[in-house]
């Protein structure tokens, strides 16, 4: 069933909705651009996307040539001080009440702002299918740098950052090209079989192999609710899809849950 408006009011459906949150004994979520749009981070595709001002460098193009891992970090940095001034909004905490609760298990998330974390949920129970472009790491020995240090050796000398090692230095993100990270893939395949309810926040599911956790929760048991502003090629599928803004509609689910049950996690 699908409700193109909310809130919904006092229906039977959000009744039924909110029951079915309550009785869930492992929630998993998974959550797109849309989540982090209400907190001022523009998302990549849209009009006003991130991708329409700067083109994205692919992996290969990283990897091949300098001018490539140039032009990389100059549109990391342009875009820098926008993600760095975000902060968590409604849809972010009412999540990591979720969590707190211990009605959620994880969230499988394909942003790569962490925002999760900020909002307080362990950095254990988010699965960054995307990765996380707070931080950057070599390709070749993992050593984890931040990203002021680089900033400032680039604009002074215009060169792309070498690790020590003589590898490369990238953000900890997934480009395009670039394998998916086997461990979050897994423990998200791992989420999706084993939970009873999959909820969606924020993503218009069309970008694969991420949007096909989904379909798997769904095809193995759980019940499938997504909350979009639009319609997803998913919504057929779901048990309800809500359309409008995540932060009211999750801070108003999450207030009217039933009360907390003790935490699972403890």
């Amino acid at each position: 069933m699908t409700f193109q408006d909310y809130p919904m009011g006092n229906t039977s459906a959000r009744r039924n909705l909110l029951a079915h949150i309550a009785d869930s004994r492992s929630l998993v979520v998974f959550t797109g651009a849309g989540i982090s749009t209400e907190s001022g981070i523009p998302d990549y595709r849209g009009p006003g996307g991130i991708w329409k001002k700067f083109r994205p460098v692919t992996f290969q193009e990283f990897i091949a040539s300098e001018s490539g891992r140039r032009a990389y970090w100059e549109r990391k940095f342009a875009t820098d001080d926008l993600l760095r001034q975000a902060r968590p909004n409604k849809g972010h905490l009412a999540l990591a009440e979720l969590v707190r609760s211990g009605r959620a298990s994880c969230v499988i998330t394909q942003n790569i702002d962490g925002l999760h974390q900020l909002s307080g949920i362990p950095e254990a129970q988010v699965i960054e299918l995307h990765g996380n472009t707070t931080y950057a790491h070599c390709l070749s020995c993992q050593t984890r740098f931040t990203l002021d240090t680089l900033k400032i050796d680039f604009l002074n000398t215009g060169k792309s950052p070498l690790c020590d090692c003589g590898g490369f230095i990238k953000t900890a993100t997934i480009s395009f090209g670039q394998p998916m990270p086997d461990d979050a893939m897994r423990l998200a395949q791992e989420a999706a079989l084993n939970c009873d309810l999959f909820l969606v926040v924020g993503s218009s599911l069309t970008v694969y192999p991420a949007s096909g956790f989904p379909i798997t929760a769904k095809q193995n048991g759980a019940r499938l609710v997504i909350i979009n502003r639009e319609s997803t090629e998913l919504d057929r599928l779901a048990d309800f899809a809500l359309h409008g803004e995540a932060g009211p509609i999750l801070a108003d689910l999450v207030a009217n849950i039933d009360s907390p049950r003790d935490n699972r996690a403890s």
